[in-house]
């Protein structure tokens, strides 16, 4: 049984918590939130320990860590455990800054312990078999990837304000997603346009809430995301791959597959509300390879260098919104 403790028991750290609970080859131990509330809440209903942060790092009986603490406290985290000799496991950004990526990777290099970031969206058995089939050379070469990813709705503005914008927010799930599906071929240049549709308040702050992304890769390669924080219709979360030798798409996913059919035409069920439903089994699914790279001495993927690489990609997405001119990586 490896021995896990949340940092952060949030609405990501409660998923994480209670999959911990619920994993065969794994044990809750320990739960710590400055939000003494939310804590003692996810601890009662995983039988674990409520515990310091400054606890959990240093405790004997706990074997991982998972980060589910806000943005900015990861980069840190995520060196205490490494230190510490604690698998680390953390949710996507590391941080917002490229360079103090670089930093803690350096940190966690020497230290020689594992890493993961929570790039949940590969574990998603729809991607996951894309994926799989284009690597098997089912469409052939990958000349044009498409991906639209768009939310329900907007989170709050105060959320906004320290998100990192939504590129480094939202769409770096996209990029990362980008890289996994191109098999190796990086992007080297990337071009990207934003609008504040949805909410004015979010162009207020800074940001925006309505984007496109085209990349680039060094073999010519080309892939376009769409993001939108608005979907009136549900989580809209597709991709279509093209090929030399054909089509590969993953559609969304219904909260039923009732359909039903008169004169008036055929209607289906509305899609799943947001990612809590939309990412169930690849939330499970990510903790199971990293219990299972711990197990058996293996590295974690998404690899630390894959959470650099999407953020550098971020980076220049939002760049190339601000200044309208395409970004070389």
């Amino acid at each position: 049984m490896i021995r896990i403790a949340v940092l952060g028991a949030g609405r990501i750290g409660r998923i994480h918590g209670r999959n911990a609970a619920n994993h065969p080859d794994a044990r809750l131990v320990a739960v710590a939130d400055l939000h003494a509330p939310s804590a003692q809440e996810l601890a009662v209903a995983t039988g674990a320990e409520v515990s310091s942060l400054e606890e959990i790092v240093e405790r004997s009986d706990v074997d991982a860590i998972l980060i589910c603490t806000p943005t900015t406290t990861h980069a840190d985290l995520i060196e205490r455990g490494a230190k510490a000799g604690k698998a680390v496991f953390c949710e996507k950004p590391v941080d917002l800054s490229s360079e103090r990526i670089v930093s803690c990777l350096g940190v966690v290099e020497k230290a020689g312990t594992p890493l993961m970031i929570g790039f949940n969206r590969r574990f998603d058995p729809n991607f996951a078999s894309l994926r799989k089939r284009l690597a098997e050379g089912e469409v052939g070469d990958v000349e044009l990837v498409t991906i639209l990813s768009r939310d329900p709705g907007p989170p709050p503005v105060s959320y906004i304000k320290t998100s990192g914008g939504l590129f480094r927010d939202m769409m770096i799930h996209d990029l990362d997603m980008a890289r996994f599906l191109l098999l190796g071929d990086e992007p080297v240049e990337v071009h990207a346009v934003g609008s504040s549709l949805v909410d004015p308040a979010i162009g207020e702050a800074g940001d925006v809430d309505t984007a496109a992304v085209l990349l680039k890769t060094a073999k010519g390669k080309i892939v376009q995301i769409s993001c939108s924080r608005r979907a009136t219709y549900g989580y809209d979360q597709r991709i279509e791959v093209h090929g030399s030798k054909g089509m590969i798409r993953a559609g969304n996913i219904h909260r039923t597959t009732v359909e039903v059919a008169n004169a008036s035409g055929v209607t289906a069920d509305p899609v799943q509300d947001f990612f809590l439903e939309r990412y169930a089994d690849a939330y499970r699914d990510e903790l199971t390879t990293f219990l299972n790279a711990i197990r058996d001495g293996k590295p974690c993927n998404p690899t630390g260098r894959d959470g650099l690489m999407a953020q550098r990609l971020a980076d220049a997405a939002t760049e190339s919104a601000q200044t309208g001119k395409p970004v070389k990586i």
